[in-house]
């Protein structure tokens, strides 16, 4: 597709475009249009970077008439409040000639001025899954007029935890409504939650996850442990010029934490970290200063770079293997755009060399391997997820031959306790105990 104007959009859509800039849709936006205007669900599988917003919006917006009414008719779904925000203002920047309403809740926040906000009203909400559950259970969001329901990055909410707030969600919202949803891998759980709640989706998918993009140059090296690998990065690190802006991927927060303390003794404001359990101004402040070029480092996690607009990026380093290979295709994905030259490169060690060669296989691949330089100290300093695991000599695995686990009770406490002498004997005589105030006893035994 050459150009909007096949699409047959508004003037106002129009309009906004041209401000925009865009000259053509990408492909998953010029085969998502006709699927998302017939009202069928659709599954899109798409990476990120690829253009998901506009191509949701677009139709939803050109199929948006005016209409006057407190309850929203569009609920997006995203995994992390920086994605909210950025979906918030991308719809602000297609809607810029119309008169929609659009309004962001996430959690971090004071929930009460956020139940103000949606009793002004709004056509769209773009959420979180767990505080739009809250505000749907205090009854501050009524979910009697939505009509679509976009879910992006279904594949990390679901890793994030979020399945228990995502199908008490759907299964509150009208029976008849359109089912939007997208996601860079298409994981069992995935496909779960697919036949769970959509109607004979069409799948909409561009390129195969596998295909390495042309212009990221791939390099590797084989390194023994964590500590290693932290002097390999900051030997890297040191070319400015080089990794001007650079990303640096770690499986977890505490890798995350542990990577940006050792960075920040030697990099100090070049350095930057984000993660879920940063507040959320040091997080916004964190991406707008790497944006703006004030950082040059950014140490961050697969869940919270889904999805983020972070442009121009030089160098995408792996600090970890991930599981699933497809994710590997997500990280460098974030270089070499826009006919820009990017490179990646992943440090593993032994124990993460098979999902290493999974990431070759599903690119058909073999990344070039770099000799590890000979001025890096090879560190001797262990994780504690590295160490050896210490096996006890004398503890034994077949438990038939351990031993009791009490000794032999002593002869006076072998007696059986028979509950007093006074209990006992009054039982014996009368069969019954004898309680004072007992008239029906007393008369019984008068007569």
């Amino acid at each position: 597709m050459e150009s909007f104007n096949e699409l047959n959009i508004s003037k106002q859509l129009q309009y906004a475009i041209a401000d925009l800039g865009f000259e053509k849709p990408t492909p998953i936006q010029a085969q998502s249009f006709s699927v998302i205007m017939s009202g069928t669900d659709m599954v899109g599988i798409a990476q990120t970077g690829t253009g998901k917003t506009f191509a949701y919006m677009l139709p939803i917006l050109q199929d948006m008439k005016f209409l006057k009414q407190v309850h929203p008719r569009v609920m997006v779904l995203v995994p992390t409040r920086e994605l909210v925000l950025q979906v918030v203002e991308e719809i602000e920047k297609f809607g810029k000639y119309s008169s929609i309403r659009v309004l962001g809740v996430y959690g971090g926040t004071n929930i009460n001025n956020q139940k103000e906000a949606v009793a002004q009203g709004t056509d769209i909400i773009v959420a979180t899954p767990g505080r739009l559950y809250d505000l749907i259970i205090s009854r501050a969001i009524q979910l009697k007029s939505i009509k679509k329901v976009v879910i992006d990055e279904v594949d990390v909410m679901l890793d994030l935890g979020f399945r228990f707030q995502l199908t008490n969600i759907l299964e509150l919202l009208p029976a008849k409504r359109q089912n939007i949803m997208f996601s860079a891998t298409m994981t069992e759980d995935v496909n779960l939650f697919i036949h769970d709640f959509f109607v004979a989706p069409a799948t909409v998918s561009v390129a195969v996850s596998g295909t390495p993009l042309e212009n990221i140059t791939q390099y590797t090296y084989a390194v023994p442990n964590f500590y290693t690998k932290v002097n390999l990065l900051l030997h890297i690190l040191k070319d400015e010029k080089v990794f001007r802006k650079t990303l640096v991927f770690v499986p977890n927060k505490k890798s995350a934490d542990m990577v940006f303390d050792l960075l920040d003794e030697f990099f100090g404001s070049e350095v930057a970290v984000i993660h879920s359990n940063k507040t959320q101004n040091y997080r916004i402040r964190s991406i707008e200063n790497f944006n703006a070029g004030k950082t040059r480092i950014l140490v961050t996690t697969d869940v919270m770079a889904r999805g983020l607009d972070l442009d121009q990026i030089s160098h995408v380093i792996n600090f970890d293997v991930p599981n699933f290979p497809e994710n590997y295709m997500h990280r460098i994905g974030r270089t070499g755009r826009a006919e820009q030259e990017g490179t990646a490169i992943l440090l593993y060690t032994e124990k993460e060399k098979d999902a290493k060669i999974a990431i070759e296989t599903l690119m058909d691949l073999e990344i070039e391997v770099l000799d590890f330089p000979a001025e890096v100290e090879v560190s001797e300093r262990l994780t504690f997820d590295e160490q050896p695991q210490v096996i006890e000599i004398n503890n034994p695995n077949n438990m038939e031959e351990v031993g009791p686990a009490f000794h032999e009770k002593k002869e006076k406490n072998l007696k059986e306790n028979q509950g007093g002498s006074y209990k006992r004997i009054i039982k014996q005589k009368y069969k019954k105990p004898k309680t004072r105030g007992d008239k029906n006893y007393n008369k019984r035994n008068k007569k």
